[in-house]
């Protein structure tokens, strides 16, 4: 295995793209928008300029890195030769499941075609393809290049061969893969996201404020970053989607979204993404700090 697409140049897409390139790969990095393209582009760059200044790789390591990664606009071009395509789109399922079908349509019947879906059914994305046997969940975590995790979800149809490949690939990029199964938001999402909609009901319920709450949870539970603060690193509209996606899955009121979290959405108020969500990111330099928080 040695050619790589990644579907989507945002957070998750670049830092596949990066991870996958920094170990040897040859990764072709596929947005519709030709901006998020060079965006992401430019992301890959500092995250390798903060890796240097780390000593964790030298200047040639870079510049290997950046000449194995290029861009395409074009799905059928950046993917038709891929020998694994990664597709890290936004968590929409009607979204998934159109670049699915479409990929099913132009790749080679020995591509694995893996996604980085956070919650959404690895059973349902595959059943608009030829060969759902070969479809498989591939979750990394946030950073991509720091965070040593990847969830590798298994369809009801996915082959032990595909998951054991998936499993030795992890490895190969220097993650540590735990295999788990089809059901809404796997394992990660499904006790994190519940947690961190507690933590906005505690907000909405007025126990107690924005900064007290994370406090607490930093102090008392060891966590590196309080949950709301999470919440806005991980992008207020992904906990949306990722909570709805478990709530229809299970039919569990413990899974609804908080009418809070909701509404925040629905104001723009996203997070880090849009400059403010339960924390105000208008200096660059404030959010600079939360994704260093993540980096050291």
């Amino acid at each position: 295995m040695k050619h790589i697409a990644v579907i989507g140049a945002g957070t998750m897409g670049n830092g596949i793209a990066h991870t996958f390139a920094q170990s040897g790969f040859h990764v072709n990095l596929i947005d519709v928008n030709e901006i998020a393209l060079d965006k992401g582009l430019t992301t890959i760059e500092k995250n390798l300029d903060r890796l240097i200044a780390k000593s964790v790789i030298t200047e040639t390591q870079k510049a290997n890195t950046l000449n194995l990664i290029a861009l395409y606009t074009d799905i059928s071009e950046g993917a038709k030769e891929a020998d694994l395509v990664v597709e890290a789109a936004t968590e929409q399922t009607d979204l998934k499941l159109k670049i699915f079908k479409q990929l099913s349509n132009i790749s080679a019947e020995d591509t694995i075609l893996a996604t980085n879906t956070s919650s959404i059914s690895i059973t349902q994305i595959a059943a608009v393809t030829e060969h759902p046997e070969r479809v498989i969940g591939m979750h990394f975590m946030n950073p991509v290049p720091i965070m040593k995790l990847v969830e590798v979800i298994r369809g009801y149809n996915t082959s032990n061969a595909v998951t054991k490949t998936i499993m030795e690939l992890s490895r190969t990029l220097g993650k540590d893969p735990v295999e788990v199964n089809d059901y809404p938001g796997f394992v990660a999402n499904r006790i994190l996201m519940p947690m961190l909609n507690e933590a906005i009901e505690t907000l909405y319920n007025g126990v107690a404020g924005v900064n007290e709450i994370d406090t607490v949870m930093k102090l008392g539970m060891a966590h590196p970053m309080g949950p709301l603060q999470l919440a806005d690193f991980i992008g207020l509209d992904v906990c949306l989607s990722i909570l709805n996606v478990m709530y229809d899955g299970f039919k569990n009121p413990k899974y609804a979204p908080c009418p809070l979290l909701i509404n925040m959405v629905r104001a723009g108020k996203l997070g880090i993404k849009s400059g403010e969500g339960f924390y105000d990111y208008s200096s660059s330099k404030k959010a600079e700090q939360v994704a260093n928080q993540f980096l050291k």
